[in-house]
């Protein structure tokens, strides 16, 4: 009887499990984001993203692999750190250096999603071919770089709008909304959106400036009006005060008007979500949010990502997940890298092959868990100067290839203002920090 027992059981789990539907994931990218959102304590009003991050796992020390739009997405849409993904500019097509990697959209669209994009997920472009059903763009490989003279009057300004309507942001929104309920009910889906704020120039409408009072705004303890230290650890301004002084009332100023531009995202992203809820598709969808690198608001004279420190690597980061934690923060050292892997290990789906990146999954049922992982970041200079670095819970340690290296301890210096690296007492540590970056420098599997 017993035996008989046994075998409906299995046969009825059996049924349940071809019956049950596999898990959606709503991917939702931000272009410049850096950490500063309510949710990660920072004064910028962040409503619809901090819901998001009390329905699941916020992480709190999660970076990019590069410092810049294109090599960061390369890396993390690919799983490759940008050694392997041979990314460092905005103006080469991954599949030049990578012609048969399979990217994280692809392998869902390959093992049956139905997968579709609106707004940016890959660097303009430099889109996957092969990775959408609907919303692939049209393939612009090598567009001329602009000039800083170019740059100026397009990125180094912000305004207030009157209306929200016109903005891409607003508009692809509308379009992912369409997709959502358009999308066919036969399949999962891996629905992407992308979202262009707060990347330069700060626009926004007048409602969200008007959210802040530039006077009231914080800046950073290491302000410096110009950038405060020498090539290559530090960088001249590309995206804002460009060729010109941050007086501190203009820096209080282009900071207010980047949580405009942060607060206008959030209420964009609230409108798609809320239509997933609308649908009842909560409980069946894995939602991803996160920036693809960080930016500077004058930390050390900078108003711009491209650098090895802490406001440019670390990326705000969230994962909500059916049947995981929830309103949960990790302090463990995560990758953005490690997304790939992650959603296809939720989704059931094979393991995708060649990826450097680790599943989050022990993380995202106990945040707390024992993890052993370190985080890459890598940046390359004008001049062919290139530079690496590894960040663990506690420290930071990065190598120049003109001979610069750095070592911050963030339990002593959280604004990175000793350089310890050379200190006769910090041997050990620095040899250890070392042979660590040495790994993710050069093994395929890190």
């Amino acid at each position: 009887m017993s035996t008989r027992r046994s075998f409906l059981l299995s046969t009825a789990a059996a049924a349940a499990a071809q019956t049950r539907r596999p898990l959606n994931v709503l991917f939702l990218a931000v272009d410049d984001q850096n950490t500063h959102l309510g949710c990660y304590g920072a004064r910028a009003l962040t409503p619809n993203i901090d819901r998001l991050a009390r329905q699941g796992v916020r992480f709190d020390r999660a970076y990019c692999q590069y410092p810049l739009c294109n090599p960061s997405r390369s890396s993390l849409l690919t799983g490759r750190r940008p050694p392997v993904a041979g990314i460092v500019n905005n103006n080469v097509w991954f599949r030049r250096r990578m012609p048969d990697v399979v990217t994280l959209p692809q392998h869902f669209r390959n093992n049956g999603y139905w997968t579709a994009a609106s707004g940016k997920i890959f660097h303009g472009g430099l889109d996957d071919d092969r990775a959408w059903d609907v919303g692939a763009t049209r393939l612009n490989e090598n567009p001329p770089a602009r000039s800083l003279a170019e740059r100026k009057p397009i990125a180094d300004r912000w305004l207030a709008l009157d209306s929200e309507e016109d903005q891409p942001d607003f508009r692809n929104t509308s379009k992912a909304i369409e997709l959502l309920r358009n999308r066919p009910k036969d399949k999962p889906f891996f629905l992407a959106a992308g979202y262009a704020k707060p990347h330069v120039p700060f626009l926004a409408p007048k409602k969200h400036f008007d959210l802040y009072n530039p006077d009231r705004m914080e800046l950073p303890a290491d302000f410096a009006s110009l950038p405060s230290g020498k090539p290559p650890a530090y960088r001249d301004n590309f995206d804002l005060f460009i060729e010109r002084e941050a007086s501190p009332k203009l820096a209080r100023q282009a900071i207010a008007a980047y949580y405009a531009a942060t607060s206008f995202m959030d209420a964009q992203l609230g409108r798609l979500i809320e239509e997933l809820d609308r649908q009842g598709l909560r409980e069946t969808t894995v939602i991803s949010f996160f920036g693809d690198h960080g930016f500077h608001l004058g930390e050390k004279g900078m108003w711009s990502k491209q650098s090895l420190f802490e406001p440019a690597t670390r990326v705000p980061f969230l994962i909500s997940a059916p049947g995981k934690a929830a309103a949960k923060a990790s302090p463990r050292t995560v990758e953005l890298i490690d997304l790939y892997p992650t959603l296809a290990d939720l989704c059931g789906l094979p393991a995708p092959q060649g990826v450097q990146g680790k599943s989050l999954r022990p993380l995202l049922e106990n945040p707390n868990a024992r993890w052993e992982k370190p985080a890459y970041t890598f940046q390359t200079r004008a001049g062919g100067v290139n530079g690496a670095s590894v960040r663990t819970e506690r420290h930071r340690y990065t190598e120049w290839s003109n001979g610069l290296t750095e070592l911050y301890d963030y339990n002593e210096d959280p604004g990175e203002n000793r350089n310890l690296a050379g200190n006769s007492l910090q041997a050990k540590l620095q040899a250890s920090l070392r042979t660590l970056l040495e790994q993710g420098r050069s093994a395929p599997n890190a």
